[in-house]
Formats: structure tokens, C-alpha cells, sequence
């Protein structure tokens, strides 16, 4: 096979800054995904080669080394069946521009491109209580400057059912507090979405401003450096108030309750008061309506108001009788 016209670290730096960037407008979430996605793979490739990864050829990137790598993602680095596939979504949409972008290219391409993502089972959601969640969402000791952000963080989260990055991206101009009380998010995608407030996060919400006199450019939640707070750090707050508020709530003992576990309450509470799925995709900003028919398939409560609508088809009882001693002597021999 003849050699590459154009060299990998060109045709990866055109893949990011011509095809994502100029030609796609891809998201900077987007970008992020697929940053990391090659980061990874460059470190596992110069493992692997004993290259630097500048020194990598699209030869080198083979079918057998993608392999080789995904299951390096899941077995050392203890990665998921989604993740694993994401970052496969990754390699892919490079190789397709690969291929095109340098003809010479397609046979390693199309090799890496036949790779099958993943299947995986897909758990029923878990989500909270609203008893569980006001229990949270009291926790955060509100006297202190974090124990305050981390209540109105997550009553803000579990009130809009924002992503963690759309809580985190949140900026004090994304949130409207005159006439009108709701948060404009920006979700995946670029797709953004106004979501109204309850009075009582409304009021949350402005408390925490008038306190931090944050500029209109400023993430609504910070860290202590004033920067906007990592996916870590909301999920290790949320792991804080989880600890505080189980000695009151026993419930809550034991539960693997993440950030996202608050947006799934947020939907599952929505279509228990019966708001229409259509309208809780738009709350949530689902690209894809088949998304939001997940909560309906995890509503148990729902399901059982439905069989209790419809007739038992054998609803006489009958009696226990004793089959024959005889017999019950045969059947044990």
C-alpha cells in the first residue's frame, strides 16, 4: 500500500480545526469529546509503537490497534460500554474525513470505520423520591459562601434538569429574575432552551447573587478560584449533601445518586404530576423524543395505576388441598 500523501498529525489537525471547527460549527463540548477521545488514543498508540505521537502514521492506526485500545479502555481503565463507544464515535468521524480528505488512506480507514460499537444493557433509570430529593436539596448549610452555592446549585439542577455541563456553563446573564423568572441553558449541540423557576428557586437565586455580586459574565456557580465549577466538583458537593441528609432520610443509604440522578428526578416527577412527554423533552432538550419514552418504561407507579384499571382475568381463589399421601410418598422416592 502506498504511503500517506498527507502526514497524520496534518490530517488530524485539519480534522479539528477545518472539519470541526470551520466546516461543522461542532460544539466546544464536541470538541472536548473528541480531544480527549485522541489524546487517549495517542498515548495508547505511542505505548504501543514506541512513537511520539507526532511521529504517528495513518499506517499506524490500524484496525487491530483501535481494538487493541478500546479494550484497553475497558479493561484498565475501567470504562463503560458508552464510553467505549463515544470514543469510537470519535475515531470514526475522523477516519470518514481521513479518507476523503487523502484517498490513499481509505483501506485503514474502512477497516477501522467496520468496527462495531458496543451493545449494552440498558438499566431502568433510578431517580429519587421528591421526600429523597427535598431532603438533599435541605442539606447544604446555607450560612456558609459554599454550603449556600451548593443549595442553589442543586436546586437549580433538579428544577431545570440541566446537564451537569448546562449548570455549570450557566452564566449570571443566563438567568432571568424580573418579570419573567427561568435560566436559559445551553445544551449539547448548541441547542439552548429556557426553562421557568419555581418562586422558591427564583428566590434561592437571587439570594446567592445579591450575595456574590457576580459580574453578568461570570459563572452563576464558582469555585473558589471563580472559575466555573468541574463536573467533579458538583458531583463530589452532591456526594456531600447524599451524606448529610441520610441520617434524616434513611432511604438514601447505600444509593449510587449522581448529578444526572437529579435530572432523571426532575423528568420522572414531571410525568408523574402528568405533563405530556413531548413537553418534558423540551424541558430536558432531548434531540431525540425516543429519549424521553425511557422515563415512561421507568415509571412503576404508572404501570401499576394502569393494571389496577383493567379487570383481573382470574379473580376467584381457590383452596389448597393436599395432594394424596400416597402419591407424596412416590414423588420423593
Amino acid at each position: 500500500m502506498r504511503p500517506s500523501t498527507i502526514a497524520f498529525p496534518v490530517l488530524l489537525q485539519d480534522f479539528f480545526l477545518r472539519r470541526l471547527v470551520e466546516q461543522r460549527g461542532a460544539s466546544a463540548r464536541t470538541i472536548e469529546s473528541y480531544r480527549d477521545a485522541f489524546e487517549l488514543l495517542l498515548g495508547f498508540a505511542e505505548q504501543r509503537t514506541g512513537k511520539q505521537p507526532s511521529a504517528l502514521s495513518m499506517a499506524d492506526l490500524d484496525a487491530p490497534l483501535v481494538l487493541d485500545f478500546l479494550d484497553h479502555l475497558e479493561t484498565e481503565r475501567g470504562d463503560g460500554p458508552r464510553t467505549r463507544n463515544a470514543r469510537l464515535a470519535a475515531i470514526r468521524s475522523f477516519m470518514r474525513y481521513a479518507c476523503v480528505r487523502d484517498p490513499v488512506s481509505l483501506p485503514i480507514a474502512q477497516r477501522v470505520l467496520a468496527i462495531p460499537s458496543k451493545r449494552f444493557d440498558r438499566p431502568v433509570l433510578g431517580f429519587l423520591t421528591r421526600q429523597e430529593v427535598a431532603a438533599i436539596l435541605d442539606a447544604p448549610d446555607r450560612s456558609t459562601w459554599s454550603g449556600h452555592r451548593d443549595g442553589v446549585l442543586l436546586a437549580t439542577t433538579y428544577n431545570t434538569g440541566a446537564r451537569v455541563s448546562e449548570i455549570t456553563g450557566l452564566r449570571v446573564r443566563d438567568v432571568l429574575l424580573d418579570r419573567q423568572t427561568a435560566v436559559h441553558l445551553h445544551g449539547k449541540g448548541r441547542k439552548e432552551r429556557d426553562i421557568p423557576l419555581w418562586k422558591s428557586t427564583a428566590t434561592e437565586l437571587r439570594g446567592w447573587l445579591r450575595r456574590t455580586q457576580l459580574g453578568p459574565d461570570e459563572p452563576v456557580f464558582p469555585n473558589r478560584a471563580g472559575t466555573p465549577m468541574s463536573r467533579s466538583g458538583v458531583r463530589e458537593r452532591l456526594e456531600r449533601a447524599v451524606a448529610t441528609a441520610t441520617p434524616a432520610c434513611p432511604s438514601l443509604q447505600g444509593r449510587q445518586i449522581s448529578p444526572h440522578t437529579l435530572r432523571h428526578s426532575c423528568a420522572m416527577h414531571l410525568l408523574q404530576s402528568g405533563t405530556d412527554l413531548a413537553v418534558i423533552a423540551l424541558w430536558l432538550g432531548h434531540a431525540d423524543p425516543a429519549t424521553t419514552h425511557q422515563y415512561l418504561e421507568s415509571d412503576l407507579a404508572a404501570k401499576e395505576a394502569t393494571l389496577r384499571r383493567l379487570s383481573d382475568p382470574n379473580p376467584a381463589t381457590t383452596r389448597f388441598r393436599p395432594g394424596d399421601r400416597l402419591l407424596a410418598f412416590l414423588d420423593t422416592l
